[in-house]
């Protein structure tokens, strides 16, 4: 099959959507993206025949969608169009879903997964791979407090396009959904004698910080990680793994679950 677009069409419809799309970074990022039903108006490549091999290797089910959207343009061309050129050497824009649905999913009544909540995160790295782990046990999504903008293209980056598979958004602490809110905090009760409730808020502190004063209050429970003494912490997305591990093994709505 032919491009769908010549390389110059391509790069201008680029241009003109760029400022307002969310920027899939590499081939697994517009893999996910697809499989979970993102709105995909432009990808490119820099090598059309290594991107459709890859499809065909690791993402079958999403390559007669990638043979249809995927324009190859120069490796310069490439490289003008994304911040970070990526080995896979494959970027595309994507439709960022609306405020008002993802509003409308964090805050349904009757949860079958938690919402996970990031207080005031410092890293973009780290939230986007919590949004992978989020998406991979299907929780109902992750919100960020504080300025970080959960949509940055390096957050994308780092969740690898799942944005697209839960519900992601920034909301202030008085924002947040309903539900029992458990933090996350060196002083509170062990996980391991707790049974996390599908409709939870599971809560966790900035990697430098911990808990703003203002989620602390707003806590249902304090709940502690298993830790060996005298070591000062985890990082932020194995806190979230060993939490939504715990969460999961009591919950029916994931893979492996009761």
């Amino acid at each position: 099959m032919n491009d769908p677009r010549s390389p110059a069409e391509t790069t201008a419809l680029w241009q003109r959507l760029a400022s307002a799309s969310v920027l899939l970074d590499g081939f697994h990022a517009l893999k996910h993206a697809l499989r979970f039903g993102a709105a995909v108006p432009v990808a490119v490549t820099a090598d059309r025949h290594a991107a459709l091999a890859l499809a065909d290797e690791l993402a079958p089910d999403v390559r007669s969608a990638l043979e249809a959207l995927l324009t190859e343009v120069t490796p310069s061309a490439y490289a003008a169009l994304v911040p970070r050129p990526h080995p896979t050497a494959v970027a595309a824009l994507a439709v960022r879903p609306a405020r008002e649905e993802r509003l409308r999913v964090l805050g349904r009544a009757a949860r079958e997964a938690p919402v996970v909540v990031l207080d005031n995160p410092r890293n973009l790295g780290n939230a986007g791979a919590v949004i992978r782990l989020a998406a991979g046990f299907g929780v109902t999504g992750v919100v960020t407090t504080g300025t970080l903008d959960p949509w940055h293209p390096t957050v994308v980056r780092g969740g690898a396009g799942l944005h697209f598979a839960t519900a992601v958004e920034r909301l202030d602490v008085t924002e947040l959904p309903p539900g029992p809110l458990y933090a996350l905090d060196p002083e509170g009760a062990d996980i391991r004698g707790l049974k996390l409730p599908d409709d939870a808020l599971l809560a966790f502190g900035s990697e430098r910080s911990g808990l703003s004063g203002e989620l602390r209050a707003r806590a249902d429970q304090l709940v502690a990680l298993p830790m060996r003494p005298q070591v000062s912490s985890y990082n932020l997305a194995t806190s979230v793994a060993m939490t939504l591990y715990h969460w999961s093994l009591t919950a029916t709505g994931v893979p492996g679950g009761a």
